[in-house]
């Protein structure tokens, strides 16, 4: 069986998860609040998931979306699943500022400054406390 870094490891810091999916801070220094939807299964594509686990899914993508306009207030958020390296089933949610180092491209793209857009010192409470209340208190999940 080939090692899959997200069946693996959390992905990131743990903000919320429960039995389907879990929101994480990713380790992005140029992009505070950069964050991760995944689900917990090892699937690949949407498609691959029965109707209700891609509503859930998607909804906890909106309440992760939600979060960040209300924590960071961000000039643009950017969601993204692609899956090219890891093929296993996850959505980007990039809040964007124009001073971000990468703006107007896409993170992945051309350089354009160097300094990360500023973000709450407290970001990781703030942001778990937001996804909280948009999903119900975080659970452990074995």
């Amino acid at each position: 069986m080939i090692a899959c870094p997200l069946c693996d490891t959390p992905g990131g810091t743990v903000l919320w998860q429960d039995d389907r999916c879990r929101v994480v801070l990713a380790d992005e220094p140029d992009y505070p609040g950069f964050l991760r939807v995944v689900f917990n299964a090892h699937v690949k594509e949407m498609t691959d998931l029965p109707a209700v686990d891609q509503a859930v899914l998607m909804r906890v993508v909106m309440a992760a979306e939600s979060a960040l306009r209300e924590v960071m207030a961000p000039d643009k958020i950017n969601l993204a699943s692609l899956g090219n390296v890891v093929p296993h089933l996850h959505w980007h949610v990039i809040p964007r500022f124009a001073d971000d180092p990468h703006f107007p491209n896409p993170v992945w793209g051309e350089k354009k400054r160097n300094a990360p857009h500023p973000a709450p010192a407290d970001i990781e409470a703030q942001l778990a406390s937001a996804l909280n209340l948009r999903l119900g208190r975080a659970r452990e999940t074995e």
